[in-house]
Formats: C-alpha cells, structure tokens, sequence
C-alpha cells in the first residue's frame, strides 16, 4: 500500500514548478523569437500591443491583449522596443508600479545619450523596478537555440529581487546570466553590442599597415627594379611570389611583436624596483592585444605553409627546372650535389616545420576550451616558454634561409636590404634582450620584484 502510494506520489506532477506570466511589449523580432524561447521554455507569454489582432507571425500559444490589460496579467514585463517610444509607458505608470521591467534595447551608436536607455526608462517609471537584460542576444540566435551564438546574458538592475528573477528566467532559457552589478552598469552593456572587435583594433590595424609597407617595398625591389635595369616582366609575382615573401616576414614581425611588450615591462620593473606602479597606457594596451597579436601571426604563418606548398605547380617553377635541365643538356655536363646547400635547404625546412608547429599549439591553448581546463602554469609554460622556442626556430628558420643576403652586395637593390633582413630586427632584439634578462645577476632580482620586494616602498605606491 505504502509503495503503491509511493509511486503514485512520485508520478503526480510537481504544480510548484509551473512557470509565472510574463508580458513582453513589443511584437517586433526581437520579441517575437524571445517570445517564442520562452514558451518552449514553458512560461506563459503575453503581447502587450497596439493592435490586439493576432497575427501569424506571434507564437501560436501565446495572448494578444492591450497594453494595460496585458501587464495586469503579469508581474514581469519585457519592453522590446526601441527607446524613442517609451513616451507611451507614462499613462500606464500605475499599472506599471511595482512590476519588474526588463529593458533589451539598444541604440546605434556608442554613447547616443547622456544616460543609458534603461535609466531612462527608470527615470520615467519611478515606481518600477527596472531592469537591464537580453540586449546583447540577437533574434537569430534565440531562433536557433543559441547554438550559434555566445550563451552570456548581462544583467544589471538596482533591486536584487527583480534582478534574480531576471536571472532564473534567463537560466530558463539555457542562456547563462552574468551579474553586472547595478544600474550604473547599463551604459557599457549596451555600449557591448555596438563594439566591432574593441580588442582587434590595433592589431588588425598594424597587420594591415605593416602588410601594405612590406608588399610595396618587394613590389619596387622585385618588380620595378628588375623592370629597369634588366628588363624582366616579373609582374606576375604578385599572385604568389612577393605574398610568399610578405606572410613569413608578417608571421615572424608579429610572434616577436607578442612578446616584445613582455621585455619592456620587464626592463620598467627593473627600472623602478616595484611591481606596485601602472605600466604606461599604451604598454598596458599593447598587453592587452598579444593574444590577437598572435593568432593573426599564425594567420600568416598558415598562408605562408600554403603557398609554399603550391610553389612547385606554378608554371614559372617549372619554366626554371626544366631550363636547368635543358641547360645541363646542352654543355652535356651534370651540376654534382652541392651538399652545403642540400644541408642549408634542409635545415631550413626543419626549422620551419618546428616553428610552425608550436605556432599551431601557442594557437591552440589559446582556445578558451582549451585554455581553461590547464592550470596556470601549464598555460604559462605553453605561451612562454614553448612561445620563445617558437621564435628561436622561426628566427634561425629565416637567419638560414635569407642568411646569404646579407653579405651580398646584389641582395642590396638601390641599397635596400633584402625584406628578410628587416623581418629579423625586432626578432633579434627581442631573443637577445630575453637572453640578457634570464642571466641570473638580472633574473634573480626581477623575480624577486614580482614577488613583491621593492627598492624603495615608500615610492610603491
């Protein structure tokens, strides 16, 4: 009998689980799919609308009322509109007293007004507790069940209670809720979606600059140059040739340009004795790039693998094999092995396979998938340690392979180095400097700096 009940107990549904009501104002996109998410979800929806037609684009299970007849019906109110109609909120502030407003919009630029929408919204509805949510979610990836998209949800709000309940609906959803703090928070939330890659800016920037220098300087050198005084039209080096020369140059400039900051914030601790100071603001943001700084050296460096391996299929590849061959014919004499050369070809070949292979794996374990599940050290000893081993084999990768020009007159076209001369500077100086900086005269007292010793305290801070 007791088991039977038992289970007649268990089978019987859970009422306490049922979902509260909640009135979203606003039939556009954006509310249509959060909407729908939502009832899939299980909560009641209703539309609070001009127009209390129903429409084949709302949700089939949900209800179409009047403003105000639609927020007596609940306690939560979701305003999916756009900011320059909240004026028709105010003849409804006493329906709206006491009830949690969620306001997702945004605007179409950084800092369009003097304060955010959701404060505005607050400032209009006093006695609502307003709350920020679901502005930096689009429709799209509500409509396909946020597989596509990034999962967090800010939310920010004044009143702890509105805000946590805010927050299990966004849980509800199988999106994750991330606690902004207060109201005050709601002008850098919605600043977020209208930010185009805020942490990619000066690296892109200084790929492309960097990318259009060296293109040009081989275009004269190899183009121009060869045009004039040879009078060779080489201008079809520009499909795969001079890309070939500028991606290895921009994979190596940019892996030295990841750990060039390091180095320098290094030599300002040593200068001042203290970890206790702020770095300059444009080290302090240089910092803050290396990882984009990286990745898109290793973009390089994979343009680089390929269009080394189509070189042997280009027809001027085969143009130059076959008149060596035919050249060999013809003085009917065999060129024997050069065994230096095959062991500098070589040699540079492994070189770079190594190089580019730990630049795969800093690429890797730069994933945050990947990133979070090592410990702090491991982390540190792939980026660091295995960082500057990248930089060795892809320094000598190019010491061996360009090393030739540089005591070659030839290699200096209108006394221009060759590109690879320049690509090693910053390299160099980074690798020597490092080396300096691990001697243990030096490294002791630095380490000793980070650990927090200081020369003169009373300067720390």
């Amino acid at each position: 009998m007791n088991k039977n009940s038992s289970n007649t107990m268990a089978l019987a549904p859970n009422t306490s689980n049922k979902r509260e009501t909640v009135c979203i104002f606003g039939t556009g996109d954006f509310g249509r799919a959060l909407g729908h998410k939502m009832i899939q979800s299980g909560y009641p929806v209703v539309y609070g609308s001009r127009s209390t037609q129903i429409s084949n684009l709302i949700p089939k299970d949900a209800e179409v009322l009047g403003h105000a007849e639609a927020a007596q019906k609940a306690a939560i109110i979701i305003i999916a509109i756009q900011r320059q109609h909240y004026n028709f909120l105010t003849p409804l502030a006493e329906v709206l007293r006491g009830k949690v407003l969620v306001d997702i919009s945004n605007n179409l630029k950084l800092n369009q007004y003097p304060e955010s929408n959701a404060e505005h919204l607050a400032q209009l509805l006093p006695g609502s507790k307003v709350v920020k949510a679901f502005n930096t979610v689009s429709a799209w990836a509500l409509q396909s069940g946020t597989l596509d998209a990034s999962r967090q949800v800010f939310v920010c709000g004044d009143d702890v209670e509105a805000k946590q309940m805010v927050m299990n609906i966004v849980r509800a959803l199988g999106l994750t809720p991330l606690d902004k703090g207060s109201l005050l928070a709601a002008q850098e939330i919605e600043n977020y979606p209208l930010q185009l890659f805020p942490m990619w800016k000066f690296p892109i920037f200084l790929s492309l600059g960097l990318t259009a220098f060296f293109f040009f300087y081989c275009v004269v050198l190899d183009i121009i140059y060869t045009y004039i005084y040879e009078n060779n039209n080489f201008s079809f080096f520009i499909a795969i040739t001079i890309p070939n020369r500028v991606c290895p140059v921009m994979a190596l400039i940019l892996l030295a340009l990841v750990y060039l900051p390091g180095i320098f914030a290094a030599i300002i601790q040593l200068y001042r004795g203290t970890k206790y100071r702020r770095f300059p603001d444009w080290l302090d943001k240089w910092m803050l790039c290396r990882k984009q700084l990286g990745l898109i050296a290793l973009a390089f460096a994979s343009l680089h693998a390929v269009f080394t391996l189509v070189t042997p299929l280009r027809a001027f590849a085969s143009w130059r094999t076959g008149k060596g061959i035919i050249s060999q014919v013809l003085n009917n004499k065999t060129e024997p092995l050069d065994h230096t050369n095959a062991w500098l070809s070589d040699s540079y070949l492994a070189l770079g396979i190594l190089g580019f292979f730990l630049f795969v794996l800093l690429g890797i374990t730069s994933l945050p998938s990947v990133s979070n599940n090592v410990n702090w050290r491991e982390f540190r000893f792939v980026q660091s340690k295995l960082g500057y081993l990248a930089l060795i084999f892809c320094t000598a990768h190019t010491l061996v392979y360009g090393g030739k020009w540089f005591l070659s007159p030839s290699a200096y076209k209108w006394y221009l180095p060759n590109i690879y001369i320049l690509s090693l500077i910053i390299p160099c100086a980074v690798l020597v400097v490092k080396f300096v900086l691990i001697l243990p005269c030096i490294d002791k007292p630095l380490t000793q700096i980070r650990q927090g010793w200081e020369r003169n305290p009373k300067y720390s801070k």
